[in-house]
């Protein structure tokens, strides 16, 4: 904002400020004031609607990821290093009114850490017929002084049909993994749960490797469509400037 400086009085004025519903602004030297507008429809293009419904679901899914201690050490605060990895993630669209606007979401992707150590790279399959964590963590590393975090996301339907993944975290001794195929896995009957995820996470002093989840869920889904879009635009007041047949998700 440009200031213009008036030297009869000493001050610094800048051109144009709002005070309690009136706009002061500079014309000609003279201070003219005139009441605001408050009632102007805020913009509300895809683009704008899409990042917003994002930032919604990030804020919600910080809340509840927040209390099983997450490492994030790649920005200011761990909440911004989430948030820029989540932000990433497929859009979820629910509507303004209702309990769904306190909704989250499992789905693969979600961020549980970001840290300098290499990814231990994850996936869900069998070991000898049982469900399990496959890793590419080899053999060798077993007996390494790294600690291993085992986070666990599980989507729930609460109270009045509140979707919300609830997380939690339990520290894994190297020798609970299975050896298979010369990786590392860990084995057993919840990896087969398709409202569950999981993400392995390395943990060196203060220092832990990137990981996401991983998950069969399929829940979320229905909330990435173009009518779940068009139903959250609709309690928000429509889109501006767009018909929905030009929507594409």
């Amino acid at each position: 904002m440009k200031k213009k400086g008036n030297a009869g009085l000493g001050l610094t004025i800048p051109r144009r400020v709002r005070v309690a519903g009136m706009t002061f602004y500079l014309r000609k030297g003279q201070v003219i004031g005139r009441e605001s507008s408050t009632h102007e429809k805020r913009s509300n293009t895809l683009p704008q609607f899409v990042q917003r419904q994002k930032m919604r679901h990030t804020t919600m899914l910080w809340k509840m990821l927040r209390f099983c201690n997450p490492i994030f050490t790649e920005r200011r605060t761990a909440y911004q290093n989430f948030a820029s990895l989540a932000n990433q993630l497929p859009a979820i669209y629910v509507p303004d009114n209702g309990i769904l606007n306190q909704s989250t979401f499992l789905m693969p992707g979600i961020p549980m850490s970001d840290g300098i150590l290499a990814t231990v790279k994850q996936e869900l399959g069998e070991v000898d017929g049982k469900p399990a964590l496959i890793t590419d963590l080899k053999p060798a590393d077993r007996g390494h002084r790294d600690k291993l975090r085992l986070y666990t996301a599980v989507q729930n339907i609460e109270g009045h049909e509140l979707p919300r993944v609830r997380f939690s975290m339990r520290e894994v001794s190297w020798w609970d993994l299975t050896v298979t195929d010369d990786r590392l896995a860990l084995v057993g009957e919840e990896f087969a749960d398709d409202m569950k995820g999981w993400a392995l996470v390395r943990v060196r002093d203060n220092a832990c490797s990137p990981q996401t989840i991983v998950t069969r869920c399929t829940y979320y889904q229905q909330y990435t469509t173009k009518e779940a879009l068009k139903a959250a635009a609709d309690s928000y007041g429509g889109l501006t400037g767009y018909q929905y047949i030009q929507i594409h998700t």
